[in-house]
C-alpha cells in the first residue's frame, strides 16, 4: 500500500492530468445554450407581438329562461322533467284553475248586468226629448186658455165697475186667470226640470259605459289570470333546473325550472387589458372544448365596456392612497359561429380556450379616423 501511495505522489509530481482535469464540459455549454434560448423565447414572447391572442379563462355562457308563475296557486301538472328538449310554446306547468274560472264567471256576469243597464239609461236619455215636447205643448194650452180667462177678467172688472155685472163673477174670472197663471208657471218649471234631466241622463248614461268599460277591463284582467294556470316554454330549449312537484303550492316570482336554449350559447373570454390592442368585432376565434378535446369556430361579438372588477360588490377604490396597479381582465362576448354540428355538445358552464386572430389590426389608427367607437359591436 506504501508503494502505491509513492506511485501517485510520483504521478501527480511528474505532471500527469488527473480524471478530474480531462471531464468534458460540452454539457456546460448545452446547459448555456439552452438557458439563452429559454431567455430569447421569453423575451420574444414578451416583446415581440404576435397575431393570435390567447387566453384559458374562457367559459361557455347562455340566456336561459327562469320558468315563474305570475299568480299564486297549487301545481296540478307537470309535463316535463329535467333534460326533456322542449319547443316554445309547449305547457310546462298547469295550476290549478278552478278560482280563476270563478273569476271569469263573475265578471262576466257583472258585464252582463252592466250592459243591462247601460242599455236603460240610453233608453231613458232616448226617451227625454218626448217628456220635455209634451211639457213644451202642456205649457202652450194654458196659455191658450190663458188668452180667454184673460178677456174674461177684463170683462168681468168692466161690467162689475158699470154696475152691469156682479162682483162675483168679477172675483170668479180673476181666481180662474191666477189658477191659469199659476198652472203655466208650474208647467214651465217642469218643462225645465225635464231639460234638466236630460242632463242628468246623459251623465248617468256616461258613468255606466265607464262602469261598462271597467267590467272590460276586470273580465280581461280575470281571463289573464286563467291564462297564467298554464305556463309555457317561452324558447326553444332544455329543461333544467326542475324544483317542484305536483301538489306544491307556489307564489308569483317562485322560480319552478329553467329553459336553457342551447342554440343561443356563447362564450365569455377573460382577456388581459394589454391583450385587446389588436383585437376587434368580426374577428375569427378558434373554440377549444376542454370536454370533448374538439375545435369550433368563433367571432368576436365586441369588446365590453368595462372590466369585471367594476361590478364586483366591492369595486376597487384607488382614490385612497393605496394603489396597487394591477393589470385587469375585460370579458369579451365571443359568438359561436352557426352551421357547425359539434357545436350542439357545448353546455353551459364548460371551461373552453380561445385563440383570436387579430392579424395585428391596427385599433388605434382606425379609431383616430372614425367618429364611433371601432371596438363596440357594430
Amino acid at each position: 500500500m506504501a508503494d502505491d501511495d509513492a506511485k501517485k505522489d510520483d504521478n501527480k509530481a511528474g505532471g500527469k492530468p488527473d480524471d478530474r482535469d480531462r471531464r468534458p464540459r460540452w454539457p456546460i455549454l448545452a446547459a448555456i445554450v439552452v438557458l439563452a434560448i429559454f431567455i430569447v423565447v421569453v423575451l420574444a414572447i414578451i416583446f415581440i407581438p404576435t397575431s393570435r391572442v390567447w387566453t384559458d379563462d374562457a367559459y361557455v355562457q347562455v340566456h336561459y329562461a327562469s320558468i315563474a308563475p305570475r299568480i299564486s296557486g297549487q301545481i296540478s301538472a307537470i309535463g316535463v322533467d329535467d333534460n326533456d328538449v322542449v319547443p316554445a310554446g309547449r305547457e310546462l306547468v298547469q295550476l290549478d284553475d278552478r278560482d280563476q274560472l270563478a273569476a271569469v264567471h263573475l265578471a262576466e256576469a257583472q258585464l252582463a248586468r252592466d250592459t243591462a243597464q247601460l242599455a236603460d239609461r240610453l233608453a231613458n236619455v232616448d226617451r227625454q226629448p218626448s217628456i220635455i215636447a209634451q211639457q213644451d205643448s202642456q205649457i202652450a194650452a194654458i196659455k191658450a186658455r190663458m188668452i180667454i180667462a184673460t178677456a174674461n177678467q177684463r170683462r168681468y172688472a168692466t161690467l162689475a165697475a158699470t154696475g152691469a155685472g156682479s162682483q162675483q163673477d168679477r172675483q170668479q174670472a180673476d181666481s180662474q186667470l191666477a189658477e191659469l197663471q199659476a198652472e203655466l208657471d208650474g208647467a214651465r218649471a217642469a218643462a225645465q226640470a225635464a231639460r234638466h234631466q236630460l242632463d242628468v241622463l246623459k251623465a248617468q248614461s256616461e258613468a255606466a259605459r265607464a262602469t261598462l268599460r271597467a267590467d272590460h277591463a276586470q273580465l280581461d284582467q280575470a281571463q289573464l289570470n286563467l291564462s297564467y294556470t298554464r305556463i309555457p316554454a317561452p324558447v326553444d330549449g332544455t329543461i333544467a333546473q326542475r324544483s317542484v312537484q305536483v301538489g306544491d303550492y307556489v307564489g308569483p316570482g317562485t322560480t319552478l325550472m329553467t329553459v336553457v336554449p342551447l342554440d343561443r350559447i356563447y362564450i365569455i373570454a377573460n382577456y388581459r387589458e394589454v391583450a385587446l390592442r389588436h383585437v376587434l368585432p368580426g374577428q375569427h376565434v378558434r373554440i377549444h372544448v376542454d370536454a370533448y378535446d374538439i375545435d369550433l369556430d368563433g367571432i368576436v361579438q365586441g369588446i365590453p365596456p368595462s372590466s369585471g372588477a367594476v361590478y364586483s360588490p366591492i369595486p376597487p377604490n384607488n382614490a385612497t392612497g393605496n394603489f396597487t396597479k394591477i393589470v385587469q381582465r375585460l370579458p369579451v362576448k365571443i359568438e359561436v359561429s352557426p352551421g357547425q354540428p359539434l357545436a350542439r355538445l357545448l353546455r353551459a358552464g364548460f371551461s373552453v380556450e380561445t385563440t383570436i386572430e387579430t392579424g395585428l389590426a391596427d385599433v388605434v389608427g382606425r379609431q383616430r379616423g372614425s367618429d364611433r367607437d371601432v371596438t363596440a359591436r357594430p
